[in-house]
């Protein structure tokens, strides 16, 4: 059997449905199997788009993404993707076509040294040197992608082991052992989850913090027993965001920079945090002096390289957030639990007096009544993406997710572009879910041009597109803290994104009226076809309340 059908034969025995990825010179070989047999491709206009897309497929499906590119500029182009995986844990494999192995080093026609470059950027990262390594590196691949912390590995094929046969019988292996590389099922230390127990049983103001790895280890229903168990607040990180349902009245909501003035409210007063599955990123913090001061601070995470890293914990607890979750329901059950009705009350006031407003009778539109429209859409099956900026906080601050994997967003990394591949990716996971990405003019336009992926693979997915003219974040921080010079933000009058995706026969719409915005989602969401709602907005609204960077979580600039 000749490589490239051992590499295909490897993605069928791993139940590979769907790849993401466009061709070239050094992936051909792979790529003439394709023609014949093997999952579906989904050729894509930009190798960004794949990786971005082959990420959300994971994030959506909890199965492991795959993307595919030639070499030199079709594995560079994938870097950016990857990266976003990575400081989002999203379990993914990169395959890279390379030029022959006699030929590695003497800079031949698109050769990169993509090895070195992903590095930095991945999980793990093989190179196969001999045709009969294929089954097991895969194995390897797809193995460390997807347990413990999950993330990225790429796997770069020369052109000559695709095209050279193995020695023995095609055989792929159903697991396999990795030097220094073991899974990760720790449900926590019984020490560490008793006395975490005695802390929650015995708080006064108890805060829960949830984090991607809630949503990563299918945790959702443990933080939700164990909220209504203790009746603790909830409140989620951006990559948490879905984990907790946010109807319910514990809900806080998203905290952090852009988060609601409720939740960081409730984590700077509570007295017991306890964070699960959450890095502490500088963006949930601010000033780590302020975060959450008076705080006996319980960290559940599965990398013991986080806890620590950024905020000290009081009791650490190393283990798979589902695993220790359902431990410490099971300590706290055998506990005698009382609920602190004073601050009940006072989490309540907080969300009456900082409940976000959604109603304005203005034109041009306010973003919020965008916001306001799409959140009466979002039932049981709808997934939302977003673009990165003021569209992706609009989004995150404003819409009410319900379910877990539902929402898809670029956290860590904070790549513009990467909404509207997202919105590809989860589609294809999710054919049955609509899906509407939340996307601005500046990151729609770095990313737009997989529409024709839309319209050839018949992806009907909606951009709602918050247009203002401007790079919007960057703009509402020259306006903040440079006095209003907008050193080139505006983006001009071009392009009509009607006609532009009109010209990729997909549908558009132009928004500038309240009464126009149901009709125009009920027109888009009822096609066949990738709509592109182009919503004019007010440009000089900002996303607020924000805290300042590296502020006080509690002190949030509430107007401008």
């Amino acid at each position: 059997m000749k490589g490239a059908k051992a590499i295909v034969r490897s993605l069928e025995e791993e139940g590979v449905k769907h790849l993401f990825g466009i061709l070239g010179g050094s992936i051909m070989e792979v790529y003439d199997v394709l023609y014949d047999r093997g999952p579906r491709h989904i050729l894509m206009r930009h190798e960004q788009c794949a990786a971005h897309a082959a990420e959300a497929y994971a994030r959506v499906s909890g199965k492991t993404g795959v993307c595919i590119a030639t070499s030199g500029p079709g594995a560079t182009n994938l870097v950016t993707g990857i990266a976003d995986a990575q400081l989002d844990s999203s379990p993914m494999v990169a395959f890279t076509g390379q030029v022959p192995n006699h030929l590695i080093g003497n800079d031949a026609f698109q050769e990169t040294d993509i090895i070195g470059i992903t590095m930095p950027i991945t999980k793990h990262n093989f190179q196969i040197t001999k045709t009969d390594d294929i089954p097991h590196t895969i194995k390897a691949a797809f193995k460390i992608a997807s347990t413990r912390r999950p993330g990225p590995v790429l796997v770069d094929l020369p052109k000559d082991i695709q095209q050279n046969k193995l020695t023995k019988k095609f055989a792929y292996p159903k697991d396999v052992n990795l030097a220094g590389y073991k899974e990760m099922k720790s449900a926590g230390h019984a020490g560490q989850i008793k006395q975490a127990a005695k802390v929650l049983i015995n708080s006064e103001r108890l805060v829960i913090l949830a984090g991607g790895g809630v949503i990563i280890s299918n945790a959702s229903l443990q933080v939700y027993k164990l909220s209504e168990s203790l009746g603790a607040p909830v409140a989620t990180t951006l990559m948490g965001k879905g984990c907790f349902p946010e109807d319910h009245p514990l809900s806080l909501g998203m905290t952090g920079m852009h988060g609601r003035k409720t939740a960081n409210l409730a984590i700077s007063e509570c007295d017991v945090l306890l964070s699960v599955g959450c890095r502490f990123s500088d963006r949930i913090t601010g000033d780590i002096k302020h975060f959450a001061p008076d705080a006996i601070k319980i960290h559940v995470d599965i990398d013991p390289s986080e806890i620590g890293k950024n905020v000290q914990a009081n009791i650490p607890i190393v283990g798979d957030a589902r695993l220790v979750l359902d431990n410490l329901i099971k300590a706290v059950g055998r506990l005698k639990s009382k609920k602190n009705t004073a601050w009940s009350r006072k989490i309540a006031e907080y969300k009456k007096e900082y409940a976000p407003v959604y109603d304005y009778d203005s034109v041009p539109l306010k973003q919020q009544c965008v916001m306001k429209a799409i959140n009466e859409l979002i039932d049981d099956k709808t997934i939302i993406t977003t673009e990165v900026g003021q569209c992706q906080m609009w989004a995150a601050h404003y819409l009410n997710m319900k379910h877990p994997r539902t929402f898809i967003s670029s956290g860590g990394l904070g790549t513009m572009g990467s909404g509207f591949p997202f919105a590809i990716g989860a589609k294809v996971a999710k054919p049955d879910y609509k899906v509407i990405d939340v996307a601005s003019d500046g990151s729609f336009l770095m990313t737009g041009n997989d529409l024709a992926t839309c319209v050839e693979e018949k992806i009907p997915v909606v951009v709602a597109l918050l247009n203002n003219r401007y790079l919007g974040m960057v703009k509402q921080w020259q306006d903040l803290f440079y006095d209003k010079r907008r050193s080139h933000t505006s983006l001009g009058e071009v392009p009509d994104f009607v006609e532009y995706a009109k010209s990729f026969k997909a549908g558009g719409i132009r928004i500038e009226k309240l009464d126009e915005i149901k009709p125009a989602f009920k027109q888009a969401l009822e096609a066949d076809i990738p709509y592109v709602l182009d919503f004019h907005i007010d440009p000089d609204e900002h996303v607020l309340p924000m805290m300042l960077p590296g502020g006080k979580p509690q002190e949030m600039i509430e107007s401008h």
